[in-house]
């Protein structure tokens, strides 16, 4: 089976914070692909939003994805800590486990996902 994958337009580089992180959404019905952006420097780093220990959205707060500092994705329910450029959990309870990374690049500064079409 040939699964290709969309292109979805997250918004402008320069209009994220560094370092910063946005949500987005794609799909119809009651199970959207939920994704997110995390901007560390010039670099962008994209993954599913789904927690790699019970499974539900990282976030409980709009585009709410990293630690105080910037210096870690956190899960908001259970404290999982992952690393922004690689998505391995270095502390809390799935520990080892990554973050499913997302094909992103910067194009003519607009943040570009690649959603794979079977999860759309």
């Amino acid at each position: 089976m040939n699964v290709s994958a969309s292109e979805i337009t997250v918004g402008c580089l320069e209009e994220l914070d560094d370092p910063g992180s946005r949500e987005f959404r794609t799909g119809e019905g009651d199970w959207p692909f939920r994704g997110f952006v995390v901007r560390r420097g010039e670099a962008i780093f994209a993954y599913r939003n789904y927690c790699m220990h019970v499974g539900h959205p990282l976030n409980w707060q709009p585009d709410r994805f990293l630690t105080e500092d910037g210096g870690l994705i956190v899960c908001s329910s259970h404290g999982a800590l992952y690393e922004i450029d690689t998505g391995v959990c270095v502390a809390g309870p799935c520990r080892g486990a990554e973050l499913i990374p997302l094909p992103v690049e910067i194009r003519d500064g607009k943040i570009v996902v690649q959603v794979p079409a079977a999860e759309r």
